[in-house]
């Protein structure tokens, strides 16, 4: 059967290693995003493009639009949307604290709003059975160093299991996929020092970067009709960098 799979941050990095994977198996794949020459250089075979920026409501409501009339409804869900707020730009004021709630704000509308809003917006459009998959991070266990990043991550956590209790009754699980550090995505802006890029793969346990393929065939499982007893859970693909919890 062919399902309707909507990602959020489908151009780049995690979210098109998940279109990649959905649609080379003969599922429908919206790709949604900030960037239009991204998204339609995208290279996914019969996807569907839609530009929205899904931080905000009119955002979403493009993106309900766009699933009502091109897909009449949504089989999978996957948030790939989000990334480093540090990358974003600055506050521009001197003030400390000004500078503080810009850096909180921007992570939490670019990781957790964007989740949220699109979730909202085509809860109705869900399938029964269906699936609704998030992507947050290592941070949300260990912190990213000023506590915006991995709160705006963290919060997913709560929200899915909510959603997992509300969903359930109609036959659509929620889970989380939590990564440690992947290479080849847009993330930290560009390569890595060599430094700090062995001493992250020398906290895994199998001596190996984690790669967008990773995170990609993790949520195509979860997707799948053999993981329909799996719900409220968090998923960490790490190798072996933070233990389960």
């Amino acid at each position: 059967m062919v399902r309707n799979v909507v990602i959020s941050g489908g151009g780049t990095g995690i979210g098109l290693a998940v279109a990649r994977v959905f649609a080379g198996g003969g599922d429908r794949v919206l790709l949604v995003g900030r960037r239009r020459g991204v998204l339609e250089g995208a290279g996914v075979e019969g996807a569907v493009v839609c530009v929205a920026d899904v931080g905000g409501v009119e955002g979403v409501r493009e993106v309900r639009r766009v699933v009502g009339e091109e897909l009449g409804g949504v089989d999978v869900l996957v948030h790939a949307a989000g990334g480093n707020g540090g990358l974003e730009a600055g506050s521009g004021s001197a003030d400390p604290l000004e500078v503080v709630a810009h850096e909180w704000g921007v992570n939490f509308r670019a990781n957790t709003l964007t989740a949220v809003l699109l979730t909202e917006a085509l809860k109705d459009q869900l399938s029964s059975p269906g699936r609704v998959l998030f992507v947050s991070s290592i941070a949300a266990y260990r912190g990213s160093g000023s506590g915006a990043y991995a709160a705006s991550k963290a919060a997913l956590h709560p929200y899915a299991h909510d959603l997992a209790r509300q969903l359930g009754p109609r036959g659509i699980t929620v889970n989380v996929v939590a990564p440690g550090y992947i290479e080849d995505t847009e993330f930290f802006g560009g390569p890595l020092a060599e430094e700090r890029r062995e001493r992250l793969i020398g906290e895994t346990s199998n001596g190996r970067v984690g790669t967008p393929g990773d995170v990609a065939q993790t949520l195509h499982w979860l997707a799948s009709e053999g993981a329909g007893h799996v719900t409220s859970q968090v998923v960490q693909v790490n190798g072996g960098a933070e233990r389960g919890h």
